[in-house]
């Protein structure tokens, strides 16, 4: 077994140019988007981050630099796609995956059965396996003043790739 955290914050764009935000690859109505390179989905960063760490391989920034060009306004499901596979190549599989978002808005619960459905999908497991809670931050701080979204992962790997792909 390995255990990876990762942690991922994007702030909220200060002139709006977008009326969503994209969270475990679910778009989610807001009055303002998420500053960032690609889609800025800080739910699959973080995933992927500890994916990579489980891995030991490094970190999303290394893998998807904000400098290349190939990943602006990309699909983060598509990182995340690449990341699984780079798990499978490392000869082990993902066990389950917990999520906390940390936002004082919008208000998530009604997408949080939808992240978990397309991150099933993307990781490769049972929808059993794929965790995810929001909460705010009481007001306190950048992001309980609502400047941003934070998220911290945990994955858990186990030897072995297992196709599982079921809702």
């Amino acid at each position: 077994m390995r255990i990876g955290h990762g942690y991922d914050i994007h702030r909220f764009e200060t002139q709006p140019t977008r009326q969503f935000i994209v969270l475990g690859g679910v778009h989610i109505p807001y009055e303002r988007g998420l500053l960032a390179h690609s889609d800025g989905d800080v739910v699959i960063h973080a995933i992927c981050d500890a994916l990579l760490g489980a891995c030991a391989l490094g970190d999303i920034g290394q893998h998807f630099p904000d400098t290349d060009l190939r990943y602006k306004d990309c699909d983060s499901r598509t990182l995340l796609c690449h990341v699984v596979d780079l798990v499978h190549l490392a000869h082990l599989s993902v066990a389950n995956v917990d999520v906390t978002i940390i936002a004082q808005a919008p208000k998530l619960a009604p997408y949080t059965q939808a992240m978990r459905e397309n991150l099933a999908q993307d990781l490769q497991v049972s929808l059993n396996a794929i965790n995810i809670k929001a909460t705010t931050n009481e007001q306190l701080d950048a992001l309980g003043q609502k400047l941003g979204i934070a998220v911290h992962a945990v994955a858990l790997l186990k030897k072995g790739v297992a196709h599982e792909n079921s809702g």
